[in-house]
């Protein structure tokens, strides 16, 4: 199982963005769909029998697509790098993407890649096309702007030191005459949390977006003790704390849940999954003996 993956948020679009990214990317599928039970509708606004995930993969890569409604628009600075193996491969997919998109960045040859450009799609999603012959598919991007500025290297120890099987991998730094940014400061950077590979960049131009609950990183844990430590760690505004959403101290949101509750909320028994629903509502860190006890209740 893929232990931490992205989950998007969009305004009622999850499952026509999850057709559309699948039908861009090669071996790709959309996987199990959950609606809005009474309790998650009461709660949400959102009506009763309602999309309220999609599941989907890319070449293997997991997503989650949510139908939240219309409180946060997700921004570039979390995007998606997808790495290609051809130019050909770029060129398609950046057609594809560009279709009522916004281009970040032109599809071009750069310094650092022959086949290089940033576009955010027509559901809001950002996406960082590299021709890679060697480099991984997908890596969810951070980039660090306004207050976050010169703290992208912090943020990454941070976060190593938190997560297990991780290290921090090849770091680019700004050098002289690059202003705004001043020199040392990182360009681009790669870490890994739990195997997977995660970039960094920053950037000290005026950038009017930062991050927003849009897009966030849900982390599948197995125990008590697991969600306690992740919790404890990670969370850094208490008024953002609920239903095991958290965000750390630099603003970036997570999801620390037991791979439990999914199982739960997919039970075939529909009483017992909206009861499992309840308990999850009323919680702000998730504790699975309740909701395990929700889930057994005669």
């Amino acid at each position: 199982m893929q232990k931490i993956i992205p989950c998007l948020w969009f305004d009622n679009q999850s499952e026509k963005a999850a057709k559309f990214y699948s039908s861009i990317f090669n071996n790709s599928k959309i996987g199990d769909i959950a609606f809005y039970d009474e309790a998650s509708a009461k709660a949400s606004g959102m009506p009763v029998g309602s999309i309220l995930t999609v599941e989907f993969q890319l070449n293997g890569f997991e997503f989650v697509a949510l139908n939240g409604g219309s409180a946060f628009k997700p921004t570039p600075a979390i995007s998606f790098f997808a790495n290609c193996t051809t130019e050909e491969e770029v060129n398609v997919i950046w057609n594809k993407l560009s279709a009522g998109g916004t281009v970040l960045m032109p599809l071009d040859k750069y310094t650092f890649s022959n086949s290089y450009g940033w576009i955010q799609d027509k559901y809001g999603i950002s996406w960082q096309l590299n021709l890679c012959k060697s480099c991984v598919k997908f890596v969810p991007s951070l980039l660090f702007v306004g207050n976050n500025v010169g703290r992208a290297e912090e943020a990454i120890k941070f976060y190593t030191s938190i997560f297990k099987d991780s290290h921090i991998g090849d770091i680019s730094r700004y050098g002289s005459g690059q202003t705004p940014d001043k020199e040392g400061n990182i360009n681009y950077a790669e870490f890994n949390l739990f195997g997977q590979i995660f970039a960094i960049m920053e950037s000290a131009l005026d950038h009017q977006f930062n991050f927003t609950e849009a897009i966030s990183l849900i982390v599948n844990l197995h125990s008590q003790e697991e969600i306690d430590y992740y919790w404890e760690k990670l969370s850094a505004v208490p008024e953002a704390e609920q239903c095991g959403w958290i965000k750390d101290k630099y603003g970036v949101s997570w999801q620390i849940v037991p791979v439990q509750l999914n199982e739960m909320l997919k039970d075939s028994d529909k009483n017992r999954a909206e009861r499992v629903m309840v308990a999850m509502l009323e919680m702000k860190k998730l504790n699975i003996a309740d909701l395990e006890k929700a889930y057994n209740q005669s």
